[in-house]
């Protein structure tokens, strides 16, 4: 399978020249999936097809951070001809969400799953770990809980470290922290958080989960699922090298 962004022109061309140094009936063995475009794209198509197929993304968007490069088109072809990659596989956060109504949505997530306010109210959330109390009101925009991956992301802007992306770790990151002013944390694998939304009604909160929302969020349970998701590196992709070069020294 080969699943290309369409809506940008970058991503078609990118496809377009590796294809052209490609034989002309030539399709991913499987369970590889080929897909083309930004990292958004990726966490889409996942999504969209599942975890079923092993992902190997070329990179047609700005930052690339989750793909394989494909700045020389002709190498990059030739790897794929010759088979040659490494394929790792990936913790996803799974967030458990009980909604007001009462119902509950399972969302998982290569990235990161977050709360966010839903009005220009902060949000009042209850915060346990691993059946510790952390806080009881932590007052702030919202929380993040990323994988090593998705540490790199939004959890990076609202000032959690950078994680090396082969690390197993679920990383829970305050936005914008009023009171307490709670510093980003990483925690084993085995960690489970979590939260529960107070005065539900005056301050609405969200969970978006690689980008895809569920309002009206009462409480949220996140853990993390080692190994979950399948992804495939070119010969010569160097994660540390990628890490450095793009998100702590751009």
């Amino acid at each position: 399978m080969i699943v290309c962004d369409e809506r940008n022109p970058r991503a078609r061309k990118v496809l377009r020249e590796v294809l052209a140094h490609l034989p002309e009936d030539w399709q991913p063995p499987e369970p590889i999936a080929l897909v083309v475009g930004g990292d958004g794209f990726l966490l889409h198509t996942v999504a969209t097809h599942g975890v079923a197929h092993t992902w190997l993304g070329l990179n047609g968007g700005t930052l690339g951070f989750l793909l394989n490069d494909a700045t020389d088109p002709e190498s990059v072809a030739r790897d794929l001809a010759e088979q040659r990659w490494r394929v790792f596989r990936f913790a996803m956060v799974e967030a458990t969400i009980e909604r007001r109504d009462g119902t509950v949505v399972v969302e998982r997530a290569i990235n990161d799953a977050y709360l966010e306010r839903m009005t220009g109210q902060a949000a009042r959330l209850r915060v346990v770990i691993d059946g510790h109390e952390v806080v009881e009101r932590l007052v702030a925009d919202g929380l993040i809980l990323a994988t090593a991956l998705g540490s790199t992301a939004y959890a990076y802007s609202a000032g959690g470290q950078p994680l090396h992306p082969l690390l197993e770790v679920l990383q829970v990151t305050p936005i914008c922290p009023h009171r307490p002013k709670l510093p980003s944390v990483a925690l084993p694998a085995t960690a489970e958080v979590e939260v529960e939304v107070h005065e539900r009604d005056r301050r609405p909160v969200r969970v978006v989960a690689d980008g895809r929302a569920t309002d009206d969020v009462a409480r949220v349970r996140v853990r993390l699922l080692p190994g979950a998701v399948s992804m495939a590196y070119l010969e010569h992709h160097d994660f540390t090298g990628q890490m450095l070069r793009k998100i702590v020294f751009p």
